[in-house]
């Protein structure tokens, strides 16, 4: 990673602070104990729960440290452990209309353990009497049941059998100590985590035949929340990063980078926030006796703003999203679904959901982040059903009527799937003359493919293919014919962007 540009510099490491202490206040670096020990050694959570952590203890609130494991053997617990578990944040954006720009050394992480060559260090972990919560993020996949992990290896390959191996060992290092449970706070990106990450736990230790007064202590000592997670972290600042370096002083090949803001809604008990004073540290931590509504909130503004604008705007000539929010004429799209069809249907108080929405565009309007709107558009039936469609659907029964531009964004997707040749895995549409790949499962992609082969661009045609779209109880899990009038809107928009263009037809809904 060195350069001649950097090769003067020296390296970020515990040695380097003693004699630059602006940079880190000397209590965070003293051996604080191992409170928390993280599965996931990659951008994300250094770049949420870690930096989190670290402004705690800055503030003489939480006093401990992390261990970090890494889910897969990637190498990177060296690089951790040298330069000493520290590493550099810079935050970046827009909050309340003013920059942000924040760059902090994270001390949090005391060192790093891999468990593929060093076994007995890992659970080893399970015997530190202060250690209380483990984080996670191993990916969606993460949290997976394996039957083929046995209990005699070292390590199990998935996630949940290398949590229920060591929560063996922490029965048995504290004979069962009901207060030595931990606070598990998974951070994958999948609905109601902890409660997977619990099941997925049990099911390994029954398939171990595990005592059953092993199991009865990991059903009630230790605590299974859920969570939401919401920030983007961008990671290592490859193009940047000799700049970073010069200004900063000093080499750091963990140099990390993220969007300014920043919230972790944990669902679980109400001592959590006392346990874990986030709050009072003055990070956008919510803690709630049941997480639905943020989740709603969370997916049917945030990323149903995505799902609902995007492959419009990409057809209407746009790239990335921060583009989008200079163009008016995609902005005030956007902001109309989002305001005016999706608040309408969520529970939380409007001035809350009005404050929420605000601070996603926002976001999007954050210039130090690329977004690429072919990136959002992976997948987008699925994206559609979770996303927006239950905004559709409420809207419909609060209002009688249907949600024009959330209707419209349906329209845009089936005009954004148009292709009939497969290549790559993907279906080549076509945009001012230029190809873009499609990406979803082969089988919708065959199923489009076909549609728009046997589609003669007809008024009769295009409704036909429509029905078929719509009428697909595998995508949707319903057929979408029986919310009235959907069919014949979706149609009569889907028709005006294939002969009047996606920017002519945008025009209509502002």
């Amino acid at each position: 990673m060195e350069t001649s540009t950097a090769a003067t510099l020296p390296r970020l490491s515990a040695e380097f602070l003693l004699s630059h202490s602006e940079l880190a206040p000397e209590a965070t670096l003293q051996s604080l104990p191992e409170k928390v020990l993280q599965f996931g050694a990659g951008v994300f959570l250094r770049g949420f729960v870690d930096w989190m952590l670290d402004g705690m203890n800055r503030q003489g609130l939480f006093n401990g440290s992390v261990v970090v494991v890494p889910s897969i053997a990637t190498g990177m617990v060296a690089k951790l452990n040298r330069q000493d578990g520290l590493y550099t944040h810079l935050a970046r954006g827009l909050e309340n209309g003013r920059l942000v720009d924040e760059k902090r050394v994270i001390a949090s992480i005391r060192r790093g353990i891999d468990p593929y060559t060093q076994f007995s260090e890992y659970l080893q972990c399970a015997h530190n009497p202060d250690l209380r919560f483990i984080v996670s993020n191993t990916t969606e996949a993460g949290i997976v049941y394996r039957a083929e992990d046995k209990q005699c290896d070292q390590p199990p390959a998935s996630f949940p059998a290398k949590l229920t191996l060591l929560l063996v060992e922490r029965y048995k290092a504290f004979n069962g100590d009901p207060s030595k449970g931990f606070v598990l706070l998974p951070c994958e990106l999948i609905e109601r985590n902890g409660d997977n990450l619990r099941k997925t736990v049990l099911q390994t230790a029954a398939n171990w035949n595990l005592e059953s007064k092993i199991v009865a202590w990991i059903e009630r000592a230790n605590v299974f929340t859920n969570t939401l997670v919401d920030r983007i972290v961008t990671g290592f600042p490859r193009d940047e990063v000799q700049t970073l370096w010069q200004q900063s002083g000093y080499i750091d090949d963990l140099f990390n980078t993220s969007e300014a803001f920043h919230l972790w809604v944990i669902e679980g008990p109400a001592s959590l926030a006392s346990e874990l004073p986030l709050r009072k540290a003055g990070f956008n931590v919510i803690f709630a006796e049941d997480m639905t509504s943020y989740r709603d909130r969370k997916v049917r503004i945030l990323n149903g703003a995505h799902t609902t604008a995007v492959m419009a705007a990409y057809l209407a000539g746009e790239d990335l999203v921060g583009d989008c929010m200079k163009n008016p004429l995609i902005s005030g799209f956007m902001k109309r679904a989002i305001y005016d069809e999706v608040i309408p249907t969520l529970a939380l108080p409007k001035v809350e959901l009005d404050a929420y929405a605000a601070s996603v565009f926002e976001r999007f309007s954050n210039p130090f982040i690329k977004h690429a709107l072919l990136s959002i558009s992976l997948n987008s039936i699925s994206k559609y059903k979770v996303r927006v469609l239950p905004s559709v659907e409420q809207y419909l029964a609060i209002k009688g009527q249907l949600a024009t531009r959330l209707t419209f964004g349906l329209a845009a997707l089936i005009a954004f799937y148009r292709g009939t040749v497969l290549r790559e895995g993907a279906l080549v549409g076509s945009r001012d003359g230029k190809e873009y790949f499609i990406r979803d499962e082969l089988a919708i992609l065959q199923t489009f493919a076909g549609l728009w082969s046997n589609c003669d661009g007809s008024p009769a045609g295009v409704r036909k293919l429509t029905e078929e779209v719509l009428r697909r109880e595998d995508w949707w899990g319903k057929d979408l014919r029986q919310l009235p009038g959907l069919s014949q809107a979706v149609s009569g928009y889907l028709e005006s962007i294939l002969n009047r263009g996606m920017r002519a037809s945008l025009q209509q809904m502002n």
